[in-house]
This record gives structure tokens, C-alpha cells and sequence, in this order.
């Protein structure tokens, strides 16, 4: 984790082989002035914080980017799978959908969460930017596959890290969750185990499900996914860990 930009505020940058003109980061809860229970930096308009909190927070992260405020693209998060390109048309509402990518310079694909998995891409060429917020249900019902598809590109010419999500030791699901992944893909049964559940349940690992939905995909150089949200509570936002609490984002542009 490194501090850049607006003073204290603190993210992380991706460690991954992207071309030389792709920028992303993910933010953490640390550099903003959102008081308790949304301290720090907080980025979402959605969860009970005061509004000038939050639009001074997105400007200090717009300030460390490097980019306008106009610049980032906010998805209206419905944990489902819908798709949008942007820019779109700038009198429209807020887009309602849980991914997003883009061909244009300057234009940054954004993603909240507080324990949903964010997944960025960009092909090889640096042609084309993405990011998809990769709860359990967008992910189980195909928001990856949904991305990629609109992206238009080759699976093998592209690649993607993983931002921080809740961790395989502390994400407990009840059988239904397993049911919807295998039944989906047989292979995801290795991503849940009942060791350390309670039971009748599992412990669900959303890096390996998603690891495993991009690989299907064509998509073999994914990175990052060592991160839990819910036991470091210094860095990150979690909903489970505290319920209500504020949002990271994580952000994606081309030059």
C-alpha cells in the first residue's frame, strides 16, 4: 500500500503486467474526512453518509488519479449482471448495472465494495479497460461472462486482477449458494469446504470462483486476490464484519 496524491490518502496499485498507457488503483478507507461508522474515505453516495462527505472524498480520489470528476464512470450496483460501455449519454441517469468497460482515454471504469469481489481487465494492447463488481450473485449468474462478451475481445488477449473481497476463511454461505455455482459449473464444488463452518454450511472462496469463471473464459493471467476484507479492519470496508459502513473503489483508465 502506498500514499499518493491527496495527502494520507492511501490505495493500492494493481501488481500486474499491463501496458505502459493503463492505470488502476483501489482505494482503501484511509485519506478521506467521513466521520463514524463511513471513516475514512468513503466513497458510496448509497449508505447513509453525508453527501458533502462523500463528493469531497471522490474528489480527493479524482485528485489522485489525475483525472476530472467527470471522468469516472458510477454504476448504480444491483448485484445482478448487467453490462455498460461508457461514456454514455451525460443527462442520463446513473447506469443500473454491476460492470462496466470502455475504449475511450480518460474515461475510468469504477466499482464499489465493502466485501464484493471488484475485478478490473484490459486486453494486452491497451485498447480496451473493464471492471466488474463481483458479488456471489453477479458472479454465480454470469456478470464475468456477461463483461468479457461485450468487451469483444479474445479471452487469451486479456487479463485481470482481483482487488480485495472477504476472505475463504470468513466467508460462511448456506447450501444454496454452493447449489447455484455447481450447478452452474461441477469445478466450483472445490471452491467451498465445510472446514471452519458451521453446520450445514461452507466457507466459499470468491477468488477461486471467479479464478475459475475467467480461466473458462480463456482469460490465464489473473493476479492480485490475496487480500480479506473482513479481517483487516485498518484498511478495508466490510458490510459483514459491521454492517452499516462505507465503500472502496476501484478504478480503471487508459491513457
Amino acid at each position: 500500500m502506498s500514499s499518493e496524491g491527496a495527502p494520507e490518502l492511501s490505495f493500492i496499485r494493481p501488481d500486474w503486467p499491463a501496458p505502459s498507457n493503463i492505470y488502476a488503483l483501489c482505494t482503501t478507507r484511509l485519506g478521506g474526512i467521513s466521520e463514524h461508522p463511513w471513516g475514512s474515505l468513503n466513497l458510496g453516495g448509497h449508505v447513509g453518509d453525508e453527501p458533502a462527505h462523500v463528493q469531497e472524498n471522490r474528489l480527493r480520489l479524482a485528485r489522485a488519479c489525475g483525472l476530472p470528476k467527470a471522468a469516472f464512470g458510477w454504476l448504480n450496483q444491483v448485484h445482478g449482471t448487467g453490462v455498460v460501455r461508457f461514456p454514455q449519454n451525460q443527462r442520463a441517469a446513473i447506469p443500473e448495472a454491476d460492470a462496466s468497460f470502455t475504449h475511450r482515454v480518460g474515461q475510468a471504469c469504477t466499482i464499489l465494495t465493502a466485501d464484493c469481489l471488484p475485478v478490473i481487465l484490459c486486453d494486452q494492447k491497451g485498447t480496451t479497460v473493464a471492471a466488474a463488481h463481483a458479488g456471489w450473485r453477479s458472479l454465480c449468474f454470469g456478470v464475468l461472462e456477461n463483461l468479457v462478451a461485450r468487451m469483444g475481445l479474445p479471452g487469451n488477449t486479456l487479463m485481470a486482477w482481483f482487488g480485495p473481497a472477504i476472505g475463504p476463511q470468513v466467508f460462511e454461505v448456506g447450501p444454496e449458494v454452493r447449489v447455484a455455482f455447481v450447478e452452474r459449473n461441477p469445478e466450483a464444488d472445490v471452491a467451498f469446504s465445510s472446514t471452519g463452518a458451521r453446520e450445514g454450511r461452507y466457507m466459499a472462496d470468491i477468488y477461486r470462483l471467479a479464478r475459475q469463471r475467467l480461466e473458462s473464459l480463456g482469460v490465464h493471467q489473473i493476479y492480485g486476490g490475496n487480500f480479506c476484507t473482513v479481517t483487516d479492519p485498518q484498511h478495508f470496508y466490510s458490510y459483514r464484519r459491521d454492517g452499516q459502513t462505507g465503500r472502496m473503489a476501484t478504478v480503471i483508465w487508459k491513457t
